[in-house]
């Protein structure tokens, strides 16, 4: 058969048109390569791909995959903005989480902190009006209202002396429930009965401190007391204590033992802070036993001494203290005072409140989410001489070695190697690292690694405080740092701090990759992204930051602190010191919501 001749456009139609779209298409990928690679197009693609992919951290894997682009610094933009109701947001004080948990004992307003993979990766924003706090010691007197516009306690405490709106600031006379005339004429008071001069007390604890006039009066007798009170219906307590450039805590007495070690405070404060301390077996005030130093100042002001229709709480209160041999030195008004016994409880094998003391197995410095014990913790349990009066006065308690040091191994040799470190290093980041400590611009400073407290002692002369955090997964050398007079938490850094955001105006850490680390691992618990961005929520608006570790540990963090919008610069170590390590110093930019952000 002879073939058919047909014209060319007639020819395999088919084969022609599947040509024509491969072809098509390589020419397309060509030419949006030259677009991504040499023009605005690619750049635009890139971050709006960087956007979707920040603000949809909610899904864990993107999340994780966002953690490994920021530590790597495969990006070119900050990381988002959190959105403006989160101003003051707490991530283990969550009203809106927490409510939904058990009232008893008060569970529900302890922590809970959310799982990593729950919290958007975000920075908190200051609040809209924002500005750079009032100095210390002004601020002591005065903060900016537009810092933390909550009007509750004004309106509600202005008439006792708490707190009062006064143009652009709130004032703060100097007043409280059980003294509206003032903390100064108060302390006074007790000063007839306990020794509040002279260096004898250093550390207290006001339990529910309200806006912490105590502990802000009680700084010019040398006594340093950490305020601490729950998030609550007063909104913001803790938040304007620390605004105030006063040490404190959020912190609530409910069913765990407070995160600090036994026998820690030289007095512990109670002003009207309604803790039951009878209830539950007397479990509060054993808790109380626990953290009081032997020869220690218990002071109970408001109910229920003497108050009406509390008799019987009254009489509780002061058998429970009987029980453990208490002395009451005064009751003066509404206000008693205890001191408590040098040595071993006398408690009684027979009690009303059914107390024992504690075996050998308890560790009474274990005190990271431990539940409370209601058996009372025996002096002899601890070794060491940490009674007062067996330990110097301030201000040699600061220098000289606690025996309680001795725990470790060449304790005492480890302690004052420690001191003469810090102290150079202070000295290298105040002269040639021109960190501003010393100066106004620098009250509330941190340690995110405490140790013993060398870097807090080495600041003795600057007129700051620190909070010394001892990790809970280190050596727990929380009770030399309470011996030296110095004052501090347990925490671990896998988990956001028990403070408000914008708290804090340096913040210290040396060897920052060990607080994520598994304890003789080099495996990870957490990520360095989530505790940078958790640093980033506890500083103030250009606030400092000081991180030293490894080179390699340095460069990592520098890439993290361009995405947390932080300003940052690397330096070499001192001469002096040995070992391979970087300092970073840092400083976090004054940024605010744009319109269109909120």
């Amino acid at each position: 058969m002879g073939h058919l001749n047909l014209p060319p456009s007639k020819r395999n139609p088919r084969q022609w048109k599947l040509l024509d779209i491969v072809s098509a298409f390589f020419f397309a990928l060509v030419l949006l390569f030259f677009l991504l690679v040499f023009t605005p197009l690619g750049d635009s693609l890139a971050a709006s791909g960087r956007q979707a992919l920040l603000l949809s951290t909610s899904d864990p894997k993107q999340r994780h995959r966002l953690v490994e682009l920021l530590e790597l610094g495969h990006h070119h933009q900050p990381i988002e903005a959190c959105p403006a109701d989160s101003v003051d947001h707490m991530p283990c004080e969550d009203p809106r989480r927490n409510s939904q948990l058990s009232r008893e004992m008060n569970f529900y307003r302890e922590r809970h902190c959310p799982l990593p993979d729950e919290t958007p990766l975000c920075l908190i924003p200051p609040p809209l009006g924002y500005k750079i706090p009032v100095q210390w010691p002004e601020s002591l007197h005065k903060i900016w209202h537009s810092n933390m516009p909550h009007n509750k306690i004004a309106d509600r405490k202005g008439h006792q002396g708490w707190m009062k709106e006064e143009g652009p600031y709130f004032i703060f006379p100097g007043g409280g429930t059980m003294f509206p005339d003032g903390a100064a004429s108060y302390i006074e008071k007790l000063g007839q009965y306990i020794p509040i001069t002279g260096g004898t007390l250093r550390t207290a604890l006001d339990m529910g401190c309200g806006v912490a006039s105590f502990g802000g009066s009680m700084l010019k007798e040398g006594i340093l007391t950490l305020s601490f009170a729950p998030r609550d219906s007063h909104k913001a307590q803790i938040q304007f204590v620390l605004e105030r450039g006063i040490p404190a805590f959020v912190l609530m007495l409910g069913t765990r033992r407070l995160p600090f070690p036994a026998f820690a405070f030289d007095l512990i404060h109670c002003s009207r802070c309604l803790i039951p301390f009878t209830a539950y077996n007397a479990t509060y005030f054993v808790e109380v036993d626990r953290l009081l130093r032997p020869d220690g100042y218990l002071v109970i002001s408001g109910p229920p001494v003497q108050w009406p229709k509390q008799d019987k709480e009254w009489t509780d209160l002061q058998a429970v203290a009987r029980a453990l041999c208490y002395e009451l030195i005064a009751v003066d008004g509404n206000t008693a005072i205890w001191k408590k016994p040098d040595g071993d409880s006398c408690l009684p094998n027979q009690n009303e409140f059914g107390l024992e003391l504690c075996d050998g197995s308890n560790d009474p410095s274990n005190a990271w989410y431990f539940k409370l014990k209601k058996c009372v913790t025996k002096t002899s349990s601890v070794n060491g001489e940490y009674a007062i009066g067996t330990i110097p006065k301030w201000p040699d308690r600061l220098t000289t070695a606690p025996s309680r040091a001795l725990v470790m191994k060449n304790g005492i040799d480890l302690f004052e190697a420690d001191t003469r470190r810090w102290a150079r290093r202070v000295a290298y980041y105040k002269n040639t690292l021109n960190v501003k400590l010393g100066t106004p611009a620098i009250r509330n400073v941190m340690d995110m690694n405490a140790f013993f407290g060398g870097f807090a002692a080495a600041l003795k002369s600057d007129p700051v405080w620190v909070m010394n955090v001892v990790p809970a997964r280190k050596p727990l050398t929380l009770d030399v740092i309470y011996d030296r007079g110095l004052i501090g938490v347990y925490h671990d850094w896998c988990e956001p701090f028990s403070t408000y955001p914008r708290t804090y105006d340096l913040i210290h850490v040396a060897g920052i990759e060990s607080l994520i680390k598994l304890p003789g691992s080099s495996k990870s618990r957490c990520n360095l992204v989530d505790l940078m961005v958790e640093i980033d929520r506890m500083l103030r608006p250009e606030g400092t930051v000081v991180i030293r570790d490894s080179p390699e540990v340095i460069d990592k963090v520098a890439r993290i602190a361009h995405a947390v919008r932080w300003s940052a610069t690397i330096n070499d170590k001192e001469p002096e010191s040995h070992g391979r390590e970087n300092i970073l110093v840092a400083t976090k930019t004054f940024w605010q919501l744009t319109s269109s952000s909120s």
